[in-house]
């Protein structure tokens, strides 16, 4: 790699992670308007979203001139694949983030349902797969993004438990229809957002190891010891 290669690398890299973190914060601020049924904050979160479809396109353009400026072969040329890739599922992130804000801002003009459709858990969860995905990114940490990968069925579970429970209350009548359905699509959203923290992770291991693990999670899953997993 030449030292100015080098650096366009690094600033991409940079220019990733400070992609990832608005992203982040952008869900997280999401969840808290619905928890404090907060309208402004909800707001925030679709006022932010130009930034970082800003940011994706920049990013978009960044790897396009390193690929046709300096050619990268073999572990330069998977990083920036792969951060192309990246950039898109954040930016999709980015964009749950705002419609789950955008069902948040309509239930806090609604009634309380008295119905305990509570997100917490679940919100937990695929926050935490947000950020063991970039926190791989980071550190090229292999482990972190298997863990990442496996953790998704567990979100697949919360969101099928929800939808039960949901559709169970409006075949019961129990509160407001409209607001019930706000609700079982947050809780997709929630679902999709784990599949693109998943899809980070699995671009991390390709990253890494130079294999394509998507779709093929189960098998991977047999074939790689965890503990060794790391150092790949």
């Amino acid at each position: 790699m030449t030292i100015q290669l080098e650096r366009e690398i690094d600033k991409l890299k940079q220019k990733i992670l400070s992609l990832g973190t608005m992203v982040e914060e952008s869900l997280y601020l999401a969840m808290q308007s619905l928890e404090d049924r907060d309208e402004a904050a909800a707001q925030k979160v679709m006022e932010s979203d130009q930034n970082i479809d800003d940011m994706e396109v920049d990013l978009e353009e960044e790897c396009l001139k390193l690929l046709a400026l300096h050619q990268p072969v073999a572990a330069d040329l998977r990083f920036i694949i792969a951060v192309l890739k990246i950039n898109n599922d954040l930016e999709r992130i980015g964009d749950l983030a705002v419609n789950i804000a955008e069902r948040s801002q309509y239930l806090a003009t609604q009634p309380e349902s008295g119905i305990p459709l509570n997100f917490g858990l679940m919100a937990e969860k695929v926050q935490i797969m947000l950020k063991k995905s970039l926190d791989a990114l980071v550190n090229m940490d292999g482990t972190l993004a298997f863990e990442v990968t496996a953790s998704d069925d567990e979100v697949d579970a919360m969101n099928r438990d929800m939808y039960k429970r949901i559709t169970q209350a409006i075949c019961d009548t129990q509160g407001n229809p409209g607001a019930l359905i706000h609700r079982l699509s947050i809780s997709r959203h929630l679902e999709r957002i784990a599949d693109q923290a998943t899809n980070i992770a699995e671009d991390v291991i390709y990253m890494i190891e130079g294999r394509i693990v998507r779709h093929k999670t189960e098998d991977y899953r047999q074939t790689k010891d965890l503990k060794g997993f790391k150092n790949l």
